[in-house]
């Protein structure tokens, strides 16, 4: 039976993981190396240094309850005899203090492994009352036991009650484990790097711009993948010119009859009838120039710097003559470089403003920059867009009713065009109803 509250677990924990491969890997090399720390730090402590421990503590107290003993014997030996002892036979520090009793207990360390270890001895071997102080005199252990009238004072090196090079295993424990992940961050981000270079060619490949510098390297698997690439690459390419080759003769050979017509109608009398002649041989070309520029796309055209605002008045300006009644609005930085394909990035605006000029008498281009991102919002006061609609209007030959007729016109490539080379820029269109009633369609293009 499924147990749905552990896979409600899991999927929570999982939204906390990091999402790269980088992240994991480190993840995967960090965890076992923390775990293996922390249980070779309990073996050793729990193993090792508690043995060490309690037969160092149980050799000292051996020692004091043998002068415990002589104090309290038949002979009773006195202090001068007693220090002697134990200063030159037991290598500690004592004194008998007449008359005091034990002070108040001080609070224990937070690993009291050697307070147990002490109190545990000093319970089975003397079993008399003590006080055990392991922090407060330096490197010493300050052990007090209460005898008949005075107390037993006895100061110890801590390195004669517990093992004084635990240090060393953990500096040499800790020092191994960075080395080694340091040596294992290194190999990794190695290793990663290869696969970091083939998503930036694809993403480049995927916008247009030359990637001649990328080659194969990494382990064999992604070799093999960015291999792949590359001759899909090639595949792509080699499509896309003799697409290119084939629609630049297909055009060529459609321009030379129309334009034998364009001198043929010119040659005659002006009526009425040459200038609607005249005016569909100019949409036919208009239509044609739409068709050639859908199918053909812009893969063959590089990247450059231009500056957003002097494109932006070529194409206001190209506008104004189409439309000489639509008021058109520019709000752009006076010098704004950007890197785009211009003369596509010119088709995709322009496509745009001449879709909002068509239905509409005031238009408005603005430019922002957020977040590394272009930002051209072209809105307008015409009709607009049903919302049903918005989705559509980017499909091929796709028309709304209310365009269907002879003043706007149009092939229904416009829009589709537009936002192929949005998308080609890594980009998209996105539209929506404006503030002013009308369409408003931002172009959004990353740095």
């Amino acid at each position: 039976m499924v147990n749905w509250a552990n896979l409600s677990g899991y999927f929570k924990l999982k939204n906390y993981m990091p999402s790269g491969l980088y992240s994991r890997s480190l993840m995967i090399i960090i965890i076992p190396i923390v775990l293996i720390q922390i249980v070779a730090g309990y073996i050793f402590l729990e193993r090792h240094w508690n043995t060490v421990t309690k037969r160092l503590s149980h050799a000292v107290i051996s020692d004091i309850s043998l002068l415990v003993d002589l104090r309290m014997g038949d002979t009773q030996a006195d202090d001068e005899e007693l220090i002697r002892l134990a200063d030159e036979s037991f290598e500690m520090s004592i004194a008998f203090l007449p008359g005091e009793t034990l002070p108040e207990p001080v609070p224990r360390p937070f690993l009291d492994l050697l307070d147990d270890s002490l109190s545990d001895e000093i319970e089975n071997r003397v079993g008399r009352p003590f006080w055990l102080d392991t922090v407060s005199v330096g490197n010493y252990v300050d052990v007090r036991l209460q005898l008949p009238g005075e107390v037993m004072r006895a100061l110890v090196l801590k390195s004669k009650v517990y093992a004084t090079n635990s240090h060393i295993f953990i500096i040499w424990m800790t020092g191994t484990s960075l080395f080694l992940l340091v040596v294992s961050i290194i190999f990794l981000r190695n290793q990663i790097r290869p696969i970091e270079n083939l998503a930036e060619a694809a993403e480049s490949f995927g916008r247009g711009r030359d990637i001649q510098d990328f080659k194969p390297s990494g382990a064999a698997e992604v070799r093999q993948a960015a291999s792949a690439f590359l001759d899909m690459r090639n595949r792509i390419k080699a499509q896309i010119e003799q697409r290119t080759t084939m629609l630049a003769g297909v055009s060529h050979d459609l321009r030379t009859p129309l334009t034998r017509l364009k001198l043929q109608l010119a040659m005659l009398p002006r009526s009425p009838e040459i200038l609607g002649l005249e005016e569909d041989i100019i949409e036919m070309e208009d239509m044609l120039e739409d068709y050639l520029s859908f199918a053909k796309g812009f893969q063959g055209e590089r990247s450059l710097e231009i500056n957003i605002r002097n494109l932006l008045e070529e194409i206001r300006e190209s506008a104004k003559l189409r439309k000489p009644n639509t008021d058109i609005f520019l709000a752009c930085p006076p010098t704004l470089p950007f890197k785009v394909k211009r003369r596509a990035f010119k088709r995709c605006i322009t496509n745009l403003v001449n879709n909002a000029c068509n239905h509409a008498n005031e238009v408005h281009i603005i430019v922002k920059m957020e977040d590394e991102s272009l930002n051209i919002i072209i809105s307008d006061n015409g009709p607009g867009i049903p919302e049903d609609s918005m989705d559509q209007v980017f499909r091929p030959f796709f028309r709304l009713d209310q365009a269907r007729n002879a003043e706007t016109g149009g092939t229904g490539l416009g829009l589709s065009v537009a936002r192929d080379v949005a998308r080609g820029h890594g980009g998209d269109i996105y539209l929506s109803k404006g503030a002013q009633g009308g369409l408003e369609a931002t172009v959004s293009v990353p740095a």
